[in-house]
């Protein structure tokens, strides 16, 4: 007997980015030996995919139905440290930080906290950086919480282009970052909570070459212009935030000021598009 079932965008978006990380793995299998991973938890995520777009669900299941994009964002950042060897791929830094010096005269993730260097704003940016798992699903629990699915699912589809949008970029164009590639903050700087809380997670898991663009700079902003579409009031919560992270991640030497202003373009042309969409709706 046939399933019936409804592929809405993100649902095709998911399944064609998943098909192209799995071609890579592939083809990058020889190389990178713990490629094979993806492909078996690419095969998993299809498998999810085709059961929570039937249209038989339950309650239980329609409510997974619209959050199980962002619930597979773990398993799909995973996968870009597996295609890129776990730190054996070669990287674009060298490109990325001559990008830095001739539009800023500097390396200013380097330069800016060793030239002022503040705990108190050490503190307040490492909060923001960390506030990111927050606010990236902040407007989709919001809009759920209110009864408004339309909203919901487009603060989806949003986040998820924007994620996905950057993870292929850091499968075929991988960039380390300042992180791996310059001395770190130390001392006081780094002797606060917000920042034992960063390097914690950072220390659980983090993907090489995941830092052009910055994908915490991108989604933070599609998930501030999703709510501002179908919330202004919570938008303008989350633009203090949003704002003091942008800045953040360069201060904090997570990302090169390049990989942020990489991150402002994907999203602003995202968010562009779901603005006119939304006009047009």
């Amino acid at each position: 007997m046939a399933v019936s079932r409804r592929l809405r965008p993100v649902d095709i978006m998911l399944l064609g980015y998943l098909t192209i990380t799995a071609l890579v793995a592939i083809v990058r299998i020889p190389t990178h030996p713990r490629a094979v991973g993806v492909l078996v938890a690419n095969g998993l995520m299809i498998a999810l995919i085709l059961l929570v777009t039937r249209q038989d669900l339950g309650r239980a299941g329609r409510l997974i139905r619209e959050v199980y994009p962002l619930l597979l964002l773990p398993a799909l950042y995973a996968a870009v440290d597996l295609l890129n060897g776990g730190g054996a791929a070669a990287t674009y830094d060298r490109t990325v930080q001559g990008w830095e010096q001739y539009l800023f005269g500097e390396q200013v993730s380097r330069e800016w906290w060793q030239r002022a260097p503040s705990v108190f704003w050490s503190t307040i940016l490492h909060g923001a950086y960390f506030a990111y798992y927050l606010l990236v699903p902040l407007p989709v629990v919001y809009f759920l919480w209110r009864g408004d699915g339309p909203s919901a699912r487009r603060s989806v589809l949003l986040v998820m282009a924007t994620f996905l949008v950057c993870y292929l970029v850091f499968v075929f164009v991988p960039v380390a970052g300042p992180y791996y590639e310059f001395e770190r903050p130390e001392g006081l700087l780094v002797h606060n909570l917000p920042a034992r809380l960063v390097y914690g997670t950072l220390a659980q898991g983090s993907a090489y070459g995941a830092a052009f663009p910055s994908s915490h700079v991108a989604a933070t902003v599609s998930a501030t212009i999703a709510a501002f579409l179908g919330a202004p009031r919570l938008g303008l919560l989350m633009l203090l935030p949003a704002g003091l992270l942008t800045v953040g991640v360069v201060y904090t030497q997570m990302h090169y000021a390049v990989d942020v202003l990489a991150g402002l373009l994907v999203a602003g042309v995202i968010g562009a598009l779901a603005a006119a969409t939304s006009r047009d709706a």
